[in-house]
């Protein structure tokens, strides 16, 4: 008999299987019907959640004038607490650290940007937290921690947006330290990577005053010695001979004294 019923046709065969085991398909089908419904639960309130973080957000309103933001800070940081785990509460955490810095609270945006830099390691803004990390260090006067995180940013986020505005940082640094040579490097690549931004060009500005304090940083290296004159070097650095013996009248000999070290008195 089953060997009859394994030469069916495959529906036929999925037929005769559904009436044996009818209790069993049907709670298999009704598995699959609940976990569907949750997946798809769960990714309308993903999206859903995702939209009233972004309207959340992007609500809050930053004062037009020069005052204190604290309240612009908090508001961002509320919407990080209410839709934890959101692309909108890692913007909101960055954004806070941002209105805190202008606020020149730079302990408290620096462990804002610690926070999004610790939290949200995948995030797309990873470069600002950083740059914002050694920013903070930077306004505070924490000259060596602030060079370490610039070049922290540099060396480990190569690709990311936030470089060149590290390495102009870093240059400056370099520079009140009285190190010019590396302050030329770092204004260089900055001006050679971003030549039509605001910063590429304030880059070749600092340059141009950086050869008027410091000519001989660019002052063209010496060409290359070829063998041939490598090997006659010897030869020519050798005093040439000289004919200085005088004749029996007093007179010298006409192409020997152009050499002579002295000047013949007439008599």
């Amino acid at each position: 008999m089953d060997s009859d019923a394994a030469q069916l046709p495959l529906f036929d065969r999925l037929e005769i299987w559904l009436g044996k085991n009818r209790t069993q398909a049907f709670t298999g089908a009704m598995l699959v019907v609940a976990l569907a419904l949750i997946v798809g639960f769960y990714l309308w309130y993903k999206g859903e959640k995702e939209t009233n973080a972004s309207e959340a957000l992007t609500s809050v309103s930053l004062p037009t004038g020069p005052g204190p933001r604290a309240d612009a800070a908090d508001a961002y940081l509320k919407v990080a607490a209410t839709y934890p785990k959101s692309s909108a509460a890692a913007r909101a955490v960055l954004l806070a650290g941002g209105t805190l810095f202008v606020d020149g609270k730079y302990d408290q945006a620096r462990a804002q940007f610690e926070k999004f830099a610790r939290e949200y390691r995948d995030a797309t803004f990873m470069g600002e937290a950083l740059l914002g990390i050694a920013a903070c260090l930077d306004a505070q006067n924490k000259t060596d921690e602030a060079i370490r995180a610039y070049k922290d940013l540099t060396e480990h986020h190569s690709g990311d947006p936030a470089v060149a505005q590290a390495k102009f940082a870093l240059a400056r640094l370099y520079e009140a330290q009285g190190k010019p040579e590396l302050a030329r490097t770092l204004f260089e690549d900055v001006a050679r990577s971003e030549p039509y931004s605001s910063i590429g060009s304030e880059a070749g500005i600092r340059l141009e005053e950086l050869k008027l304090k410091h000519a001989e940083l660019f002052a063209p290296a010496p060409a290359a010695m070829t063998p041939e004159v490598s090997q006659k070097l010897p030869q020519l650095l050798l005093p040439q001979p000289t004919n200085t013996s005088l004749t029996n009248t007093g007179a010298t000999n006409a192409a020997s004294t152009n050499v002579l070290p002295f000047k013949l008195q007439s008599r």
